[in-house]
């Protein structure tokens, strides 16, 4: 007979209820200030919904009406050095995040006369929200990105879930300084279906980090209900697979969520890996905006009336009236505080415009102010010492590129303590699967961190180390494809980052991943990701074509305070070139192309392995072709000089690149040489590329989707026949 056993989880999961000792031991004092936080989250929320009723507020506002009282009595029991993510429903965490650490501060939020600082904190919120310059963000980020890193608010977020990664990362920072903080990622049910949440429980779980995700589970994901989304609706049960100690509570319930909290506090402060609480709540209204869902139809009225008796404010209240802590009156008068505040706040940001009102102008950033810090400005490379092969102080010889790889990586952590390396097998098979971290997982133990396959939340890990600040990540993409498994991290959250949350945002971050043209891996693990990052605005790309390029270009990404990526390609790993035999603390700067051969009849610009074979073929077919190595290839770090100096002189221009037509990153430097260059070509701008379909396995098929040896002579030979056939007109 088969033998049926029942499994048990390696973790606890509870439920917690509150008590009225439970009401009686958290006190009048603890009480009477969260009843403060709730009554002014509130009163900030109504006053948004009146905005946006008269227009004034651009884009969505995601009120959190009903769900305020699990956020702030969460909140209550953290620091300013424990850290909060938030989701795009977020307005309540970063005000009790932002209350709790201007109270801690020494503001008292129950003086009768509002502390400045904490209209001064209403203020700048409340005009974020509404996109304008004094706001938090500049403007830019609006009502669904909010930060504050003063008060450990690292930012809500607009995709679902997509805060999560980010927050793990930071955790995982928090671990290694040892101080005992902790994060909190707040997100929704809806997001719990999200791949980047289990990817980042999985790897909180794994590294024992001290985050709390905490679900706000409102029943709704817009207008889908939560039967609807999912068979086991007790989303804390999602921890128990990665054997994280979780907690469902009633979210209407302050004291029980405080208690929830402080059980969850003690695992992650005591070094017990993460923690799940999922908050059973509601929000009173739709998905945005100011009218209840009952309106469009999904939910029932009396289901709406239901929950707003068990209002988190009004049992807060009622408690502590019935232990004597409190009056009518007394919570009449914190409800009417509250309200004024709000209303000075709209004053502060409005003015009369006939019988309505407007935003006052001053208030609205200026148009020029679009670009500026898409990127930092590179002082972070002033003064370092630069240097190119041709003038090297130090000796020169030929080595294997890859030898360049992973010594430039050995040098600088052994004189960098803040650099840490995330990425798949990167600690076995001699360096990962290229060898670019050989022998570092036993020189530098805890800094080399192998990943389960995850890129998604390693992606994110590694942009909430780098939004920490402490230390710098460097993540490995093992094939360029997977990027769009990591997307996006990489693109909405690390990419937008600096920008998003008003340029002042440093993102220390290097990713390294491969261009694997010609290796047989087919279709998703063979393409040039250049054109992709440069078309994302926020990201700098580096492409080195010889050791001793990689070098310096590899210690300026590490020093630059953006995401860098720096492109490898596979078939330069093992091939020789001129490299540094001593010295790998030299830099060369970003955004600085390079003459490789000159001539004075076409113009090649082109980057990685095209370079060398480009500079060959040119060499033995005896051609007056200048090669320019473009090295840096973000729309910042395109070197116009260098490039126009080498236009002007030959009046004709082929950009080379191996990759296809598609998501092509020539296509970008075409398009901007004939707008910038119009007049000093005496043709268009001509291209070598491969075909249109991304490389297939068969060997025949693969060779003839990209460009090699063949397809550069051949381009070179038209090009130069053309400008024949023009001198010859003439």
């Amino acid at each position: 007979m088969t033998i049926i056993m029942d499994l048990a989880p390696a973790a606890a999961w509870k439920e917690i209820r509150s008590t009225p000792e439970d009401w009686n031991d958290i006190g009048q004092e603890r009480l009477l200030k969260m009843l403060h936080r709730l009554h002014l989250i509130r009163a900030f929320e109504e006053s948004v919904l009146r905005l946006e009723g008269e227009g004034l507020v651009h884009g969505p506002a995601h009120s959190s009406i009903g769900q305020e009282g699990a956020t702030v009595a969460s909140l209550d029991l953290l620091n300013s050095h424990d850290l909060i993510t938030g989701s795009h429903r977020g307005h309540h965490q970063f005000l009790a995040k932002g209350l709790k650490h201007i109270e801690d501060g020494g503001c008292n939020l129950a003086s009768a006369a509002m502390d400045p600082a904490i209209s001064h904190f209403l203020y700048r919120t409340l005009a974020e929200i509404m996109g304008l310059s004094p706001g938090f963000c500049q403007g830019r980020g609006g009502s669904m990105h909010l930060r504050w890193a003063e008060a450990g608010a690292q930012g809500t977020n607009a995709i679902v879930g997509g805060g999560v990664p980010l927050a793990t990362g930071l955790a995982w920072s928090k671990k290694r300084q040892g101080t005992g903080n902790v994060v909190f990622s707040y997100f929704g049910d809806g997001a719990a279906n999200i791949g980047a949440v289990p990817e980042s429980m999985n790897l909180a779980a794994l590294w024992q980090l001290p985050i709390c995700f905490f679900v706000e589970n409102n029943a709704y994901a817009v207008s889908t209900t939560l039967t609807e989304a999912t068979k086991e609706t007790r989303l804390s049960a999602r921890g128990l697979a990665f054997g994280i100690p979780s907690f469902r509570v009633d979210g209407m319930d302050p004291v029980a969520v405080h208690a929830a909290t402080r059980m969850a506090l003690e695992i992650m402060r005591s070094g017990g890996g993460p923690t799940v609480i999922e908050a059973v709540l509601y929000r009173y209204l739709h998905h945005s905006g100011p009218l209840p869902g009952s309106a469009f139809g999904y939910r029932s009225k009396d289901e709406e009336q239901s929950w707003r008796q068990r209002d988190a404010i009004r049992r807060v209240a009622r408690e502590m009236i019935e232990r004597g802590w409190l009056t009518e009156g007394e919570d009449q008068a914190i409800r009417f505080r509250a309200e004024e505040a709000m209303r000075q706040t709209a004053e502060r940001v409005t003015e009369p415009d006939g019988n309505k009102r407007r935003i006052i102008p001053s208030l609205w950033p200026h148009p020029e102010f679009r670009d500026q810090g898409v990127r930092g400005n590179l002082s972070e490379l002033s003064g370092v010492r630069t240097e190119e092969l041709e003038t090297a102080s130090g000796p020169v010889g030929e080595m294997k590129f890859i030898d360049a790889v992973a010594g430039v990586m050995a040098r600088r952590m052994e004189l960098e303590d803040d650099l840490v390396i995330f990425g798949e097998d990167i600690h076995r098979l001699k360096g990962g699967t290229n060898g670019a971290t050989r022998g570092l997982f036993d020189r530098f133990p805890g800094r080399i961190v192998p990943t389960p396959i995850t890129e998604q939340a390693f992606a994110g890990v590694g942009g909430g180390i780098a939004m920490d600040g402490l230390y710098r990540p460097v993540i490995e993409l093992m094939y360029a494809d997977f990027a769009l498994v990591a997307a996006d991290q990489l693109f909405n959250q690390i990419a937008k980052a600096r920008h998003m949350f008003g340029g002042e945002t440093p993102m220390p971050l290097v990713l390294r991943t491969k261009v694997a043209i010609g290796t047989g891996y087919g279709a998703q693990h063979s393409m040039d990701p250049a054109g992709l990052y440069a078309a994302w605005p926020g990201w700098r790309i580096v492409a080195p074509s010889t050791p001793f390029d990689y070098v310096g270009l590899m210690n300026s990404a590490l020093r630059c305070q953006d995401p860098v990526l720096v492109i490898e390609h596979v078939g330069l790993y093992t091939s020789t070139g001129p490299g540094p035999l001593q010295d790998l603390d030299y830099y060369i700067p970003l955004g600085k192309a390079k003459l490789v051969r000159r001539g004075s009849k076409l113009t090649v610009l082109t980057y990685l392995a095209m370079v060398p074979l480009a500079v060959k073929i040119a060499d033995d077919m005896g051609l007056d072709i200048e090669v320019v190595d473009l090295r840096s290839l973000d729309r910042a770090g395109l070197d116009w000089d260098t490039i126009g100096d080498s236009i002007r002189k030959t009046n004709n221009v082929v950009v080379l690149e191996q990759g296809g037509l598609t998501a092509s990153y020539g296509a970008l430097v075409v398009d901007e040489v004939q707008r910038r260059f119009f007049d000093w070509l005496d043709a268009p701008v001509q291209r070598i590329h491969g075909g249109e379909a991304a490389p297939s396995v068969s060997k025949v098929l693969e060779r003839a989707a990209f460009v090699g040896a063949e397809e550069i002579r051949a381009g070179l030979v038209r090009a130069m026949a053309e400008i024949g056939q023009r001198l010859a007109a003439e």
